[in-house]
């Protein structure tokens, strides 16, 4: 099996919307309401302006594995002088290409686009079934991370 590995594009965004809702429903979600144009408005602006990049694993030109990576900007702290971070989101394997090493791929080369765009550190709020990839990847846990949902 020989997996092709490519930048997201707009003629993938609607395949790539719907792996991110089965992402979400896999990782417990159960919100009824339609989140496809909120993906899609923030994916577009997004792409435009350089601020959200995604890598896909395709085989045969089927998306069988996503990534994203998000690029915010925080006043620069000790543990990230250049105030750049990426947000790490949509990582997603088809179950039956899991164990393969396509996750690993993707991530590698997200985190490259972090790097290139300035960034010091990447976050993740990792599923269960990604702590061992992003774990053995170098990712720490940060006992300190809360979140306050307004």
């Amino acid at each position: 099996m020989v997996m092709e590995y490519r930048r997201l594009g707009q003629q993938e965004l609607e395949a790539f919307i719907e792996l991110r809702i089965r992402q979400l429903r896999e990782e417990g979600a159960t919100e009824d309401l339609d989140l496809r144009p909120a993906l899609l408005d923030y994916y577009m602006r997004h792409m435009k302006d350089g601020t959200f990049v995604s890598w896909l694993a395709l085989d045969k030109g089927r998306i069988v594995g996503t990534s994203g990576m998000s690029f915010v900007e925080k006043p620069p702290y000790f543990g990230c002088p250049t105030g750049r971070m990426g947000l790490l989101s949509s990582m997603f394997t088809d179950p039956d290409y899991r164990r393969r090493g396509i996750a690993k791929e993707l991530l590698r080369r997200v985190v490259e686009e972090a790097r290139a765009y300035g960034c010091g550190t990447v976050q993740i709020t990792a599923s269960d079934m990604g702590v061992k990839l992003y774990g053995a990847f170098g990712f720490v846990h940060n006992g300190n991370f809360m979140q306050y949902k307004l």
